[in-house]
């Protein structure tokens, strides 16, 4: 996936069920790239989803060790963008701007971001602003070509709306470490409606993606 292509490949959905764990051979893959295209990569998530990160890296021959002393691998469990538990769309985009801008400040080819949404947005689960936080992140990408990411959404955790959206508002699907897509459904911001929303194909499209067995 390379930086150079258009933001549909570069602000990414990563929908998954069972065990959290299930999906870090995907993200960890696709970080294991983008360490050897010189880009800092950030990995937001729980403690215990950090920690399996850090194995399935170094599983996949990354010395984690070492691209931490250099800053080029992140992995953190910190929620400094909540304001009183809550999700901070302004303190969140300032959060991810000032990030790209100290990696390119650091000499990296520009930043890499992945996060759980159950663990940006908090203990609150508080959703009500998701798709504008996705609406503005596509946004920022499109202003920032040195910036992508894969926004992950766990549906045995979120509500099925959240799900929805998410994927919904997404150009571009991970599936696993092999297979990424371009989304059918995909929905711009003038053309997302409840109808559109809760159309069946949706819920069709999801069970593919959830079997990998997705038809292209």
């Amino acid at each position: 996936m390379p930086s150079s292509i258009e933001p549909s490949f570069r602000h990414q959905c990563h929908i998954y069920d069972g065990a959290p764990s299930r999906h870090l051979p995907a993200l960890a893959a696709v970080i294991h790239q983008k360490l050897k295209e010189n880009y800092r990569c950030l990995y937001l998530d729980s403690p215990p989803m950090v920690a399996g990160m850090r194995s399935y890296l170094a599983a996949a021959g990354v010395d984690v060790t070492h691209e931490i002393s250099k800053t080029a691998l992140v992995l953190s469990s910190e929620q400094n963008h909540l304001e009183d538990g809550l999700f901070d769309i302004d303190k969140m985009m300032r959060t991810l701007e000032h990030a790209l801008n100290q990696a390119l400040s650091d000499g990296f080819a520009g930043l890499w971001a992945s996060g759980d949404m159950s663990w940006e947005f908090g203990p609150a689960n508080d959703f009500s602003k998701l798709l504008e936080y996705e609406w503005r992140l596509e946004q920022f990408l499109r202003d920032h070509p040195q910036m992508g990411g894969s926004c992950n959404y766990h549906v045995d955790t979120l509500p099925r709306e959240v799900v929805r959206r998410g994927f919904l508002s997404h150009h571009s699907l991970l599936v696993n470490e092999t297979l990424s897509l371009m989304n059918p459904l995909y929905l711009q911001r003038e053309a997302f409606t409840q109808q559109a929303e809760s159309a069946p194909e949706v819920e069709l499209f999801l069970a593919t993606i959830l079997e990998s067995k997705v038809a292209v």
